[in-house]
């Protein structure tokens, strides 16, 4: 339960990249554990309206806790983007 920002993540490579922004994988500099970073663009949020498609996908993310979705680790903001956490998966989306 501590207060988490940019700083506590090493980026890595890119995973994929969608409308509102784009999934990095990152590692938790104080654990060394890797995780999916998922940055929506503040600006491309408000003009296409997605802050409630946001917050309700942060909502829905921290409640599921399945072998077959990810679950959210933790979320925060910086200037530009909103940031979710996630626990990384291989194979891709269920397409």
């Amino acid at each position: 339960s501590q207060a988490v920002n940019a700083d506590a993540f090493v980026e890595f490579r890119t995973l994929g990249k969608g409308g509102f922004g784009e999934v990095c994988a990152c590692q938790r500099r104080a654990t060394g554990k890797m995780y999916a970073n998922k940055r929506l663009n503040k600006k491309r949020l408000k003009k296409r309206q997605g802050y409630e498609a946001a917050l309700v996908e942060k909502r829905i993310l921290a409640r599921v806790h399945s072998r077959f979705i990810v679950s959210l680790a933790c979320a925060f903001q910086t200037k530009t983007d909103l940031c979710l956490i996630m626990t990384i998966m291989n194979g891709g989306d269920l397409r």
